[in-house]
């Protein structure tokens, strides 16, 4: 069962080929068996989740199942679920149990869902790599020496691995298109207000945005309908219609413009990820597509502009940890300041700490115009980029990530870590969709090829890489980890 894609699984079940109950208890056991090696999972709800397929087989039985009825799944640490532990990675909330359900959460659960439980993650979403993690790195099923990227590496890993068949992840700056890439798998970025952020943890609240990973674009487009929407609860949840995603997944490819980002095929790609993605696009050519060379002339300014902004954010977000009101609190404090800086210094790791430092120092009089403002007046022009390309072509396409995923260790200096963004970071800044789907292997490694479109075109996006995925296998390869004990 672990080897079916979601929409398999959802077939099976109807067809009464297994219960909700025995997928669940097999996924479990899988978990039981294998994650100790991976650490994708921090907490496992072995007894919720089998309630909840138990409450799912119930439903089938009395013909009232919908489309995600008894289908397993697993959050990202980062989205409150009431009852259980929502940590982000972080000792500063490793105490914390959420009293309320997150938006995504009770969509998921009111579509009759069963959540394993909650994925690693970089500590508050910050990093790419997953090494960040208060819990320790999660690793690469394709490669167990490697990372598989981050921050939703966890559940990219779990997704991989057979563990699951689909997550949610965040991307803040390609938090689930780099993950989704690293380790083989599907994962969509929707456009910026197009899936409430009521109940997910903060870190760069301009930036966020929830998203599914699953083995197949199918996948994310029956998730993707789940969770999407206007929430009232969040004042960045855009007032729009919600279509069927997979109404539009086989329509045809012939006339699609492709534009080709030259920015996104210079210096720093590695020649064997660019052969993979080259290739691809020709696949795309074979199907009636047209592809040219576009222009994003502000490329170059993305990171400096996302490491200003983000950081700001952050620092204001996370304010709100200090010791007082929830989350790790120091021992015998002599007083206020020493519960708040000790509080906060125990429960913060280094990458956090940084970039509060950073965004503190943005924010702090005197140095607003010169960096936050000036950072901004450029995210204008990032974004004014892609609707200029927007103008000419229907997607744009390049690789996901410069380099297949690096191994454990092996990128200690912050400025080379955050350069594995280059390609992801512009797309948050703009607020449009993006999404990585697998197009073949570097060094044995998993190659992401990024597809990116207009605001809210996830259907096209969508309908895009599944006809590609109807054309390759390589969203259908499975790591050699755990098939010995399938």
């Amino acid at each position: 069962m672990h080897d079916k894609t979601l929409t398999e699984l959802a077939a099976a079940l109807a067809a009464g080929e297994f219960s909700s109950r025995e997928l669940t208890e097999a996924l479990l056991a899988r978990i039981d068996r294998l994650d100790g090696e991976l650490n994708s999972f921090i907490t496992v709800t072995a007894d919720a989740a089998l309630e909840a397929a138990d409450r799912a087989d119930q439903a089938r039985a009395s013909g009232q199942a919908g489309p995600l009825t008894g289908l397993p799944l697993a959050l990202k640490d980062i989205f409150c679920t009431q009852g259980v532990r929502t940590s982000c990675g972080s000792r500063m909330l490793d105490n914390f149990v959420s009293p309320y359900d997150a938006s995504v959460v009770e969509k998921l659960a009111a579509a009759g869902s069963v959540s394993l439980g909650k994925t690693n993650m970089d500590e508050f979403a910050m990093g790419s790599s997953n090494e960040n993690s208060y819990y320790g790195p999660v690793k690469n099923p394709w490669d167990l020496a490697a990372v598989p990227g981050g921050s939703s590496g966890g559940s990219a890993a779990a997704v991989a691995a057979g563990l699951v068949p689909a997550a949610l992840g965040t991307d803040t700056g390609g938090s689930i298109r780099q993950p989704a890439a690293f380790c083989g798998i599907t994962g969509l970025k929707p456009t910026y207000g197009r899936v409430s952020r009521y109940g997910m943890v903060a870190y760069a609240s301009s930036l966020d945005q929830a998203g599914p990973m699953a083995r197949s674009a199918e996948d994310c487009a029956l998730l993707l309908g789940a969770i999407a929407g206007h929430d009232l609860r969040d004042s960045t949840s855009v007032a729009r219609g919600v279509p069927d995603y997979r109404e539009t997944l086989e329509a045809s490819l012939s006339g699609l413009k492709i534009g080709l980002p030259k920015e996104y095929f210079g210096d720093g790609l590695s020649p064997a990820v660019e052969s993979a993605v080259r290739e691809a696009i020709r696949v795309y050519e074979s199907l009636g597509a047209s592809v040219r060379e576009v222009s994003l002339p502000h490329t170059d300014l993305a990171i400096p502009a996302y490491y200003v902004i983000a950081p700001a954010e952050a620092s204001s977000n996370l304010s709100r940890f200090d010791g007082v009101r929830f989350g790790h609190r120091c021992e015998n404090p002599t007083d206020l300041i020493d519960l708040y800086k000790r509080s906060r210094a125990e429960g913060f790791g280094e990458e956090v700490k940084r970039r509060i430092l950073i965004g503190t120092h943005t924010l702090s009089e005197g140095f607003f115009d010169a960096y936050y403002k000036k950072a901004q007046q450029v995210r204008r022009l990032i974004r004014q980029d892609f609707i200029d390309a927007f103008e000419d072509v229907d997607v744009l396409m390049g690789p996901a990530s410069p380099t297949p995923a690096f191994d454990l260790g092996a990128k200690s200096d912050p400025v080379a870590m955050y350069l594995q963004d280059v390609y992801t970071i512009a797309i948050n800044l703009a607020g449009i969709p993006g999404l990585s789907v697998p197009a073949g292997f570097a060094n044995g490694r998993p190659v992401g090829l990024q597809i990116l479109g207009p605001h809210f075109a996830e259907a096209r996006l969508l309908n895009v890489a599944h006809r590609f995925q109807q054309s390759t296998d390589w969203h259908r390869r499975q790591p050699a980890f755990g098939k010995e004990n399938a």
